[in-house]
C-alpha cells in the first residue's frame, strides 16, 4: 500500500514515514491516561477532518442538480430558451465534475487514515495477541482489528459523515414546502427506528452466527492439521461428519438471522420508495393547488431521496457497524494491561540467580490447579532437574520460569527482580528455551535459530556467525549441512519437512543462540539417540562450566551425573527437593535382574 501511494506521488507524511507511526505509537502508549485505541484513533483525527470538510462541500453541491432543474422547468421550458439550457447543462456538469472530484478526495483520504491505523496499530495488536494467548480476543485479534480499520475507511463512514447534512436537507425541504418537510422529516426518524429495531431483534442471533463460524473455522484447521492422523486411523468420515453436523447447525441460525434481518430491509426499502414517490404526488397536488412551481415536482422527491440516502447507507452498512463495535470492544479487552507493559524500566542483565516463590498455575477455564504453592531457588552455574510422573505440572512450571507463561499468584524473581517487572523482550534475550514440542516457524533453519532476528538487526554477517556458533554447540552443524541448501533449508510451520530428531536440535541450537543466561529445557532428550544423549550431556557440562543455569524437566536418568539439584513434581506440588545424590536415593528403584516370565496362553475350553 505504501509503495502504491509513493508511486503516485502523494506526500507520505498524511500516513507518516514507514517508521514514524510506529515510534509515534510506542511513544503514546507511556501515557496511561488515555486507552490505547483512543490514542491511534486520535493520530487519524487530521484526515477524518478533511474527509468532513469535504462531505460538507460533497453535499452542498448535490444541491446543483436540484437547482438545474427548477432552473430548467421554470426558465428553458416556458420560454424555449436553448441557450440558457445550454448554460445551465455547463454549470451542471461542471459542479458534478467538482463533487465527484470532492468525493474521490475524501474516499481516498479515509483510505489513507486506515493506512496510518494499520501502521499505528497492526504492531502492537500483533504484540498484545501474542503476549495474551490465552484471552479470548487474541486468537482473532488481527481480524478484529481488520474489522474496524474497513469501517472506519469504507462506505459506512462515508454514510455516517453524510448523516450531520441531513438537518440541511429538511430545513430545504421546509423551505420548498411544509409538507414535503414533514415527508422527509417522518422518513428521518422512521428509517433510524426501523434500524435501531433491527440491530436489537438480530443483535444475539448476530452474536451466536460469529461463535458458530469461529467454531467451524477451528475445527477445519484442526482437521488439515491433523490430516495424516485422521487419514491413518480411518477417522475422516467420521470427523466430517461431525463437522457437517455443527456446520449445519450453523447454517440454521446464519439463515434464521438472515430471514429476520432481510425482512427489516424489505420494509426500509418499501418506506424509502413509497416517500420518494409520494413526494411526487405531494408535490403535484401542490403544483395543482399553485402552492409551489411544477419544477419542483421532481425537486422534491430528489430532495427526499438525497436526505434519506446517508440514513439508508447507514442501515445497509448496519452489520459492519455491529461488528466493528463489537471489535472495538474486543480490542479494548486485548489492550487492557498494554501501558504496563510497554513502560517497563530497563534492568540490568540477570546474572542467573533464578528464585520461585509460592508459585500457582491455573489452567485456561480457571476450574483447576495445574501447579500448587512451588518454591525454589537456583543459583548461577547450578543443573536443576524436574522430574515427576506425567501431569505433575513439570512443563507448566518450566513455562513459567521462561516468561512464557505467568503464574497466576506467586512470583518468580531473576536476580531479585521479579519477572512482571521484566521487559518481556528484554528479559527473552537472556533465556533459552526448549519447549516440549519443538515449535519451529515457516522460514528457514538459520532464521529459526537466530529468532528472526535478521527482521530488526541488518549486520547478517554477526548473525551467521552467531547461528553457526549456536549449531556447533549443540553438535547440529554437520545434520543442518547435509540438509538440500543447509542452514537455508526451507521449513513449514511446526517444523514440517524434518524429523523429530531434528526438529528438537535445531530448537535446542535456537535456545543457546546468542549464550543466554538462563536455559529452560523441557524434555530436550525426549528424540534423541544414544549418542544425542552424549552430545546434551557435553553441552550440559560446558553451559555449567560457563556458569550458566540451566532448568531441565526430564524423565531419563541419562543426564544426571551433570545436574545439581533435582525437584520432584507430584500432583502439582513440590514432592521433593535437594541435591542430586539424596533424591536419587529415594526415588530410584533397582531394575530386576531378569524380565519376570510371559504366562502361557490358555487354549480355549482348557
Amino acid at each position: 500500500m505504501r509503495a502504491m501511494l509513493q508511486a503516485e506521488a502523494v506526500p507520505l507524511d498524511l500516513i507518516g514515514g514507514p517508521h514514524a507511526p510506529r515510534d509515534r505509537f510506542h511513544r503514546l502508549v507511556m501515557s496511561p491516561s488515555v486507552s490505547v485505541l483512543s490514542q491511534a484513533i486520535a493520530e487519524c483525527r487530521r484526515h477524518i477532518r478533511f474527509a468532513a470538510g469535504f462531505s460538507a462541500l460533497v453535499n452542498l453541491l448535490y444541491i446543483v442538480p436540484t437547482l438545474y432543474m427548477l432552473q430548467v422547468y421554470e426558465r428553458v421550458v416556458p420560454t424555449g430558451g436553448l441557450q440558457t439550457l445550454a448554460f445551465l447543462t455547463l454549470v451542471l456538469l461542471f459542479g458534478l465534475s467538482t463533487l465527484s472530484l470532492l468525493d474521490r478526495i475524501r474516499s481516498r483520504l479515509l483510505v489513507r487514515g486506515g493506512v496510518r491505523l494499520d501502521c499505528l496499530l497492526s504492531p502492537a495488536v500483533l504484540e498484545a495477541a501474542i503476549a495474551r494467548p490465552r484471552s479470548a480476543e487474541a486468537r482473532q485479534a488481527l481480524r478484529d482489528f481488520d474489522t474496524v480499520r474497513n469501517a472506519l475507511s469504507g462506505p459506512a463512514a462515508l454514510a455516517v459523515l453524510d448523516i450531520p447534512w441531513l438537518p440541511i436537507y429538511l430545513i430545504v425541504c421546509f423551505i420548498m414546502h411544509p409538507a414535503i418537510g414533514a415527508m422527509a422529516l417522518f422518513g428521518g426518524i422512521a428509517l433510524p427506528f426501523i434500524a435501531w429495531l433491527n440491530e436489537r431483534t438480530v443483535r444475539s442471533g448476530l452474536s451466536e452466527v460469529r461463535n458458530a463460524a469461529f467454531r467451524s473455522q477451528q475445527e477445519q484447521n484442526a482437521a488439515i492439521d491433523g490430516a495424516e492422523v485422521l487419514r491413518a486411523l480411518g477417522m475422516q468420515r467420521n470427523f466430517v461428519a461431525r463437522a457437517l453436523k455443527r456446520r449445519d447447525a450453523m447454517l440454521t441460525m446464519q439463515a434464521s438471522t438472515g430471514f429476520l434481518n432481510g425482512d427489516f430491509v424489505t420494509a426500509t426499502k418499501f418506506l424509502r420508495l413509497a416517500l420518494q414517490s409520494l413526494a411526487l404526488g405531494a408535490g403535484a397536488w401542490l403544483a395543482v393547488e399553485r402552492q409551489i412551481s411544477p419544477g419542483a415536482i421532481f425537486a422534491s422527491s430528489f430532495l427526499i431521496a438525497r436526505a434519506l440516502s446517508p440514513v439508508e447507507q447507514v442501515i445497509g452498512n448496519w452489520k459492519t457497524v455491529a461488528d466493528a463495535r463489537k471489535a472495538w470492544r474486543d480490542l479494548g479487552r486485548l489492550f487492557d494491561d498494554l501501558t504496563s507493559d510497554a513502560s517497563r524500566t530497563t534492568l540490568p542483565a540477570p546474572q542467573g540467580r533464578v528464585e520461585l516463590e509460592a508459585v500457582f498455575v491455573l489452567d485456561p477455564a480457571h476450574s483447576r490447579v495445574i501447579v500448587q504453592n512451588v518454591s525454589l531457588s537456583v543459583e548461577p552455574g547450578q543443573i536443576l532437574a524436574i522430574m515427576g510422573p506425567s501431569g505433575a505440572g513439570k512443563s507448566t512450571l518450566a513455562r513459567c520460569v521462561a516468561n512464557a507463561l505467568l503464574p497466576d499468584r506467586g512470583s518468580i524473581r531473576f536476580d531479585g527482580s521479579n519477572i512482571r517487572d521484566w521487559d518481556a523482550e528484554t528479559l527473552g534475550r537472556h533465556i533459552g528455551y526448549l519447549p516440549q514440542t519443538p515449535t519451529l516457524f515457516e522460514g528457514t533453519i538459520a532464521e529459526n535459530i537466530a529468532r528472526f532476528a535478521g527482521e530488526t538487526d541488518s549486520d547478517q554477517a554477526k548473525l551467521d556467525e552467531m547461528v553457526i556458533a549456536a549449531a556447533r554447540r549443540v553438535f547440529a552443524h554437520e545434520l543442518i549441512l547435509q540438509l538440500p541448501g543447509g542452514y537455508q533449508y526451507g521449513i513449514a510451520q511446526g517444523g514440517l519437512g524434518l524429523s523429530a530428531g531434528q526438529s528438537q536440535r535445531i530448537a535446542l541450537a535456537r535456545a543457546v543462540f546468542g549464550a543466554p543466561t538462563v536455559l529452560v529445557l523441557d524434555e530436550p532428550n525426549a528424540h534423541l539417540d544414544t549418542e544425542g544423549d552424549q552430545r546434551l550431556m557435553e553441552l550440559l557440562a560446558g553451559l555449567k562450566r560457563q556458569r550458566r543455569t540451566v532448568i531441565i524437566v526430564t524423565h531419563k536418568l541419562t543426564v544426571m551425573p551433570v545436574v545439581d539439584r533435582i525437584a520432584v513434581m507430584k500432583e502439582g506440588q513440590l514432592a521433593m527437593l535437594g541435591s542430586r545424590d539424596e533424591v536419587l536415593a529415594k526415588i530410584a528403584r533397582p531394575l530386576p535382574a531378569t524380565l519376570p516370565p510371559v504366562p502361557e496362553r490358555q487354549e480355549a475350553g482348557s
